[in-house]
This record gives C-alpha cells, sequence and structure tokens, in this order.
C-alpha cells in the first residue's frame, strides 16, 4: 500500500476543528488493545464455531454502503465481490454498465435474488438502466455519483460511501472492517489526493473532451478538441485515485446540497479526461467545509512500477504476503480468477467458494455453511486484521500526518 505524501509541503495553518480528531487515537489505542488481547500471537489456532468468540463493543456498529461496478464479461466477478463483502449491516448496489448485454444483467439480478441471505435481508440492489462508464471520460464520474445518488434514495441509515471495482477484493473481513470503523468519526474521507500534477497536468487537466458515452447509446470513443485550456484560477485542481471511502455527509453535500461548488466542479469535469480520479479531491479540497476532514490516503493496497505509470500494476500471487501485511482493506487491479483470490478467500477471509464471508451474524455449523442461519447483525467478531487496519489508521490520523497532508497546495 503506497502512503501518498507529496515530496515538499508547508504544513497548513491550524484550526480549531483539528482539535475535534485528538480523541480519536486515544479510541484506535484502546481498540488496539481489544484486539491484541483478543488474538494474542500466542494464541491457539480460530477455535470452532462452536466455541465462543471475541465479541466487538461497539453496538450498534456503522454501515456502509457500496456501489460495486463492473462491464461487460462481469457477472461472475461482481458475484464473487458481493460474497466476500457481503454483511446484513450493509447496503449494495451493483453496476454492470451499458457495454455489457441485457441478458448479463439479468443473470446478476437472478443470481442475487437466489442467494437466501441477499434476499431476506433485501439490502441487495442491481441497477436495471445503467449508462455506460469509459474510464478515458466522464462517463465513469456520472456511474459513481448515479450509484451514490442510488444509495442515498434506498437509505439514508449508512455512514460512508464505497466504490469497488470487480478488479477489486477486500483484504479484511467486513467484521473487522465494520468494528474499526465503529472508533472513527463518521465525517471522515479516505481519499488520495495530491496537488502535484506532474504529467496530469498535460495529459488531463488541460485537455478538452467529449465523452459520447454520455448521449449516446453506441459504444464511441472520447473526442479530444484540438486546443487546450488553462487551468482554473477559481479554484485548485487535485487528482488520486477513483477509489475513496467518503462520509455520507459529503455524498448529500455533492448530490444534494445547495452550495453550488459540486455542481461547477462538475461542470468542468464533464469535459476532463478521466474525471472520476479528480472530482471528489478538488470538492474535498476546495471546500471549507470538508477540506478538514480528509485522510490522504483510499485503504487499498496498489503497486506503481514507476511514477509515470498511468495505472497501478496488476497484482497477483506473489504479491500475497505485501498485500496482506501492508494493513489495506482492500487490494486492487487483481486479474479475473487469479491464484490470489483463492489464497484471499482461504487464509484472510475464511470464506469457502460461493459462500458469503463468514462473520458474528452467521450462526450455521462451520463445516458447511456458517451463513446460511443467520443472528444479530450488530454482533462483529473482529479478528487479527482488525488490528493491522487499525495501525494503518492510527498512524494516518497522527499529528505528523493528518493534518500534514491535507490538500496540500504547491
Amino acid at each position: 500500500m503506497q502512503p501518498s505524501a507529496a515530496a515538499h509541503h508547508h504544513p497548513p495553518a491550524k484550526d480549531s476543528r483539528i482539535n475535534f480528531y485528538g480523541p480519536i487515537l486515544l479510541f484506535l489505542a484502546a481498540l488496539l488493545l481489544f484486539v491484541s488481547l483478543s488474538f494474542s500471537s500466542s494464541a491457539p489456532p480460530a477455535p470452532p464455531r462452536s466455541d465462543p468468540l471475541p465479541v466487538s463493543s461497539s453496538s450498534p456498529p456503522p454501515s456502509l454502503a457500496y456501489l460495486l461496478s463492473g462491464s461487460e464479461g462481469d457477472v461472475s466477478r461482481l458475484l464473487r465481490l458481493l460474497h466476500a463483502v457481503y454483511h446484513p449491516r450493509n447496503l449494495y448496489v451493483l453496476h454492470l454498465d451499458l457495454a455489457a448485454p441485457q441478458d448479463q444483467r439479468v443473470r446478476l439480478a437472478r443470481s442475487v435474488q437466489a442467494v437466501p441471505a441477499f434476499h431476506r435481508h433485501r439490502n441487495v440492489h442491481v441497477v436495471g438502466r445503467p449508462g455506460r462508464a469509459d474510464p478515458r471520460g466522464s462517463s465513469a464520474l456520472a456511474a459513481a455519483l448515479h450509484g451514490a445518488a442510488l444509495l442515498l434514495r434506498i437509505s439514508d441509515g449508512w455512514s460512508w460511501f464505497l466504490n469497488l471495482q470487480a478488479s477489486d477484493y477486500p483484504l479484511v473481513p467486513q467484521d473487522d472492517l465494520l468494528h474499526v470503523f465503529s472508533f472513527l468519526p463518521e465525517d471522515l474521507n479516505f481519499v488520495q489526493h495530491t496537488s502535484n500534477l506532474t504529467w496530469r497536468e498535460t495529459h488531463r487537466m488541460k485537455p478538452i473532451i467529449v465523452d459520447p458515452s454520455l448521449h449516446l447509446s453506441l459504444k464511441e470513443g472520447v473526442f479530444y478538441a484540438s486546443q487546450k485550456r488553462e487551468l482554473p484560477n477559481a479554484f485548485r485542481l487535485f487528482t488520486g485515485s477513483a477509489s475513496v471511502i467518503l462520509s455520507r455527509k459529503f455524498v448529500e453535500y455533492c448530490i444534494l446540497g445547495t452550495d453550488n461548488l459540486p455542481r461547477t466542479l462538475l461542470m468542468y469535469h464533464a469535459n476532463t479526461p478521466s474525471s472520476h480520479m479528480n472530482y471528489f479531491q478538488t470538492v474535498l479540497c476546495n471546500s471549507p467545509a470538508f477540506n478538514k476532514t480528509i485522510v490522504n490516503h483510499h485503504l487499498h493496497y496498489e503497486i506503481w512500477d514507476t511514477p509515470l505509470r498511468r495505472d497501478p500494476k496488476a497484482l497477483n500471487l506473489k504479491d500475497f504476503e505485501n498485500m496482506t501485511e501492508s494493513g489495506a482493506a482492500f487490494a486492487t487491479r487483481i486479474p479475473k480468477d487469479d491464484a490470489v483470490l483463492n489464497r484471499i478467500d482461504r487464509e484472510v477471509l475464511n470464506r469457502a467458494p460461493g459462500q458469503i464471508t463468514p462473520g458474528g451474524w452467521c450462526l450455521g455449523a462451520s463445516d458447511t455453511d456458517a451463513c446460511s442461519v443467520w443472528g444479530n447483525s450488530d454482533i462483529l467478531r473482529p479478528g487479527p486484521r482488525a488490528m493491522k487496519l487499525t495501525k494503518v489508521i492510527e498512524d494516518l490520523l497522527s499529528d505528523g500526518n493528518f493534518q500534514t497532508y491535507q490538500c496540500i497546495w504547491e
């Protein structure tokens, strides 16, 4: 997992609001102690399901809103990802973009309905009328905003919005993730960002494009204008990763709020290449109400071979040790059916093929499908992955990192 930090920076001015985050470190320290006592290195292997397991002291845990996105041929990948990140407390919207034929969308919806837990809790939804999502243009951003708007309309009970691609995969069980997030203020936004545009200034900020996916039913490539535009001076551009974890309050600000900044920046980014990698970063850092809530990391594990690469490299089995020891919550850019997925299922998620990652809500026999019988979804049984993730977040929120790497204007 590569931390995002500027090479040269000047710490921003002190803000009284930052004092609100001081107690977080005390909570995280307590959380580390809780998990380390429950899962010490001298402890024996995990007991059978019938034995008592440590139960989270947080009640009730937060709810997460997931947008899981894919394209043609991604039905099986989305279903596998859904099983891996499922929890009854969460909300899920599955978006198979318009490049996929309708029969694949029908297959996805029927497969979701066929899983008893999904059907019973009614928290998994498939977008029936999707748009295209070309990552080279602005239609991918439109798809992300559409998914977030649907999640807001379905329920206002969730705390964070997470957008995952079909090539992403969790590195922690949901019990661990929900347990750690139980100790965090719900206005935090985990977004990797920088104002150091480097090659992006020439290739992604100054070009003017038209994304036909926004207005044509047939697939067409992005059109580039012959001229380029100067960088704006009414606001500062920021860039980063398309993978974000956004607070519900910020999502409401972007979609439902009366402030005109999100709409102004949306119109600007409508003609910007790969705008889904810049929009949320730019809105956050130009908004006085939110620029102190941003954590400069997306909690994904990724590898960049060289600074000039446009995307992270694909991960595979040889990366397993590094990604699982990193403390990241998710891995990105894993090829379809790569062997590393089976190892993550087996050694990290304790998930059998075709089954849901087990958690405290699963009451079935461990030798069959533990989640075929369910109980109280407020009960979490965090494991050692919670301690690794806690250490990562504790470092990100420390005095030396949290404020220092927030929205640096270079």
